[in-house]
């Protein structure tokens, strides 16, 4: 499954360019993660995005089945995007590994519209301790593998305060989106206040 990783890190270098630090984190009972750090990609030169890679290495199996398929199944890799020189994101890397590995060491599968909860804040100061799973395809394409393997997502990720976390537990994830559009929230603000949600 190493070529597996292989292709997914080459098709983020691809959509992101190339790396400017890496780290990894084991897990008791899970395979390694890496998770890159990809400097100012876009012209205004103000974001660094973070990505894992390891957690597409196995797809993702349906905890009630009784047998895990090795082949068949979701697969997907997280990537997170912030602004710079707010916050001292770097330390969101291990949050980050905790939430790719947690298919392996949890068994939940990871699909758009799904909270991640990391129980602290995702890096120091940060009003954030989960993230809403949202809908891949824009940032980073999909990475068609051979049959009969289902493709690689890159899943971003858009933290959430817990009372965000808390509304969309009752509203639902559109919900929460539609609220941030419609007071123009900046998700990619480390500091940024929860929406309001009356």
């Amino acid at each position: 499954m190493s070529d597996v990783l292989a292709l997914a890190e080459a098709r983020l270098r691809t959509a992101l360019g190339e790396p400017d630090a890496r780290a990894a984190v084991t897990f008791l009972g899970a395979d390694r993660i890496e998770v890159l750090r990809f400097g100012a990609a876009d012209d205004t030169g103000d974001v660094v995005r973070y990505a894992t890679l390891g957690m597409s290495a196995q797809p993702m199996a349906d905890p009630t089945s009784p047998v895990a398929d090795p082949v068949r199944g979701p697969r997907a890799e997280l990537v997170l995007t912030v602004r710079t020189g707010r916050a001292d994101t770097d330390k969101v890397l291990r949050p980050l590994a905790v939430l790719a590995a947690s298919p392996q060491v949890e068994g939940v599968v990871v699909a758009p519209g799904a909270s991640l909860d990391t129980g602290e804040p995702l890096w120091p100061g940060a009003p954030f301790t989960s993230v809403l799973v949202g809908e891949p395809g824009g940032l980073v394409e999909d990475l068609e593998l051979d049959d009969p393997m289902d493709p690689v997502r890159f899943l971003p990720l858009l933290p959430m305060t817990p009372n965000e976390a808390a509304w969309k537990r009752v509203h639902g994830a559109a919900a929460l989106q539609e609220k941030w559009l419609r007071h123009g929230t900046d998700l990619r603000d480390p500091l940024r206040p929860g929406v309001p949600l009356e």
